[in-house]
């Protein structure tokens, strides 16, 4: 699950309206906002980047939207990935071995868009 800010920015005389919008609305929730600066602050939710996107563009395309900018984002596939990073050895196994033969270490870069004439 990941969870991000908005940042809805709009004409101070159109706040009213699009706070009573977004506070109508199922895709996003209304936190707070400054009609002086024309600032409205929501939150999205979302299985992943993709739809979570798909939501910040529906705020974007929204009448009187001027911007809408994805501000802090939490997502709950990268904690899982920095843990594993986290909990693996610091050093690769194949490395602290002391008799390997070359041809048994396996590279799994990509070379593909290498120029190994001078340059990537």
């Amino acid at each position: 699950m990941n969870i991000s800010s908005i940042v809805v920015q709009a004409l101070p005389k159109n706040i009213d309206e699009l706070v009573e919008y977004f506070k109508n609305e199922d895709y996003v929730d209304y936190h707070l906002s400054d009609k002086a600066t024309g600032k409205i602050i929501v939150t999205i939710e979302g299985a992943g980047v993709e739809e979570e996107i798909k939501k910040l563009v529906k705020i974007q395309q929204v009448p009187n939207v001027i911007t809408a900018d994805m501000m802090m984002t939490y997502q709950e596939e990268l904690d899982d990935a920095i843990k594993e990073l986290n909990e693996a050895d610091d050093v690769p196994e194949v490395l602290t071995k002391e008799n390997i033969n070359v041809k048994d270490v396996v590279y799994n870069g990509d070379l593909k868009k290498k120029d190994f004439h001078g340059g990537v």
